[in-house]
């Protein structure tokens, strides 16, 4: 029996504006924000956004920010849990 889930081809988008204000699409949680930091959960992995007075506006799977976004880091994730709080504590430190 062919498993057709594992050919679904999983989509994430960012849409940058003059680092002021971005769009993302395919994210599947927020795992942490202030005006700092915000750490995504995305459909490709672990996106870490650092910037200053940012501010998420959150519908269904998309994400607006808006403030000066300084850096976007990606880390990739094959399982949640235990593995992603040791990412966690790494992009912290």
């Amino acid at each position: 029996m062919d498993d057709k889930n594992t050919n679904v081809t999983k989509s994430h988008k960012v849409l940058l504006a003059n680092r002021k204000s971005g769009a993302f699409s395919g994210v599947v949680d927020v795992l942490s924000f202030d005006v700092a930091e915000i750490l995504l959960e995305t459909e490709l992995g672990m996106l870490l956004i650092k910037g200053h007075d940012l501010h998420v506006n959150l519908e269904k799977g998309e994400i607006d920010i808006e403030g000066r976004i300084d850096s976007l880091t990606y880390s990739d994730i094959k399982n949640t849990g235990k593995q992603a709080e040791s990412i966690l504590g790494r992009l912290f430190k």
